[in-house]
């Protein structure tokens, strides 16, 4: 991917540089050259130390409808990951979701899940990714607004294929039940499963 330094969203820019720190780099070129339909964008920092921030940039140009109702969503999607994963790991990652709810046609809504398919980076039991608000940040972190109306932040939290079991037979406020009270590090790459 090419790396970028411009960027058309000033207001959202200062909004997520506020709690993620300053864009570091970015991308809007796909590894087969292509020009992506928005850009990616990696932060100085995330939501402690050794994490960092990815986001996209630009996916809320699109109105996406909702799945569920007749609301139509502007959002953009998070991504947490160790600041000594590899950045077009977790660029790629990013891409591929924001391509895939463009190609749907619907927004992400919190509860929904990606997959599972196949291991997220090397090495690791995550196969999947959890839809979810920024809950690793204050409140007002989880949306932002412009003159187009509100832009809402979804997390994509990575998760194992139990994990993502349990959510699809216990629903989603179940799955965040689990979370609250296990408390794993979900900055990890390579966290174990939780006990489900």
């Amino acid at each position: 991917m090419t790396r970028v330094s411009d960027h058309d969203a000033p207001g959202l820019v200062e909004h997520l540089e506020r709690a993620l720190g300053p864009i570091r780099t970015g991308w809007a070129v796909a590894p087969d050259g292509a020009k992506t339909p928005f850009q990616i964008v990696r932060f100085a920092g995330g939501s402690g130390a050794g994490s960092v921030a990815y986001s996209t940039l630009g996916l809320s140009r699109r109105v996406l409808p909702s799945p569920t109702s007749d609301l139509r969503i502007r959002q953009e999607l998070l991504m947490l990951a160790p600041d000594a994963l590899e950045p077009d790991d977790v660029a790629s990652l990013l891409l591929q979701v924001g391509e895939m709810a463009i190609r749907m046609g619907r927004a992400l809504l919190r509860g929904d899940v990606i997959g599972p398919a196949g291991a997220l980076v090397p090495g690791s039991d995550l196969t999947a990714l959890y839809v979810t608000m920024p809950t690793y940040f204050p409140d007002e972190f989880a949306t932002y607004s412009d003159d187009d109306g509100t832009i809402v932040i979804a997390w994509l939290v990575p998760i194992t294929d139990s994990e993502a079991d349990y959510v699809s037979n216990h629903g989603w406020d179940a799955f965040e039940d689990r979370l609250s009270e296990q408390d794993p590090d979900l900055v990890d790459f390579h966290r174990t499963a939780m006990t489900l």
